[in-house]
């Protein structure tokens, strides 16, 4: 049975309890930033899977905002649900990942080859602050 993609999210990282929730960090809803190109250290995708059974190949990306060209792909993670009742969690970090200009990005979640979601991430410019004003 052919699971259900519960939940994606970007954030800027991923820590895990010894109880085994995670903790997400600093997540993005949209990339602002004072000048283009950007460099992002750090971007984890986080994937729930629930709601199927067996043991199915998972593949994130990032598009382009011409909305065709690869910006970057994970590798291949396995994702295995012993029965129906069974969720899986994965995490995958994608580094220095650089954003040329600001526009629509697109965050692809495939499984077994199959996009089960594509959703966008805007990046847009933003002014900088001047010198000596704090928040």
């Amino acid at each position: 049975m052919i699971p259900d993609l519960q939940s994606s999210l970007l954030c800027d990282d991923v820590r895990q309890e010894r109880n085994g929730k995670f903790i997400l960090i600093g997540l993005f809803d949209m990339i602002a930033v004072p000048t283009y190109p950007a460099v992002f250290q750090r971007i984890c995708v986080v994937n729930r899977w629930c709601c199927g059974e067996g043991t199915f190949r998972q593949r994130s990306r990032l598009i382009k905002s011409d909305g065709d060209t690869l910006l970057i792909e994970g590798r291949e993670v396995p994702v295995t649900l012993p029965d129906a009742e069974a969720t899986a969690t994965s995490v995958e970090f994608f580094l220095n990942v650089r954003f040329e200009a600001p526009g629509t990005y697109w965050v692809e979640i495939l499984l077994d080859g199959d996009i089960k979601v594509r959703y966008p991430l805007k990046a847009r410019q933003i002014q900088p602050r001047p010198e000596g004003i704090s928040t």
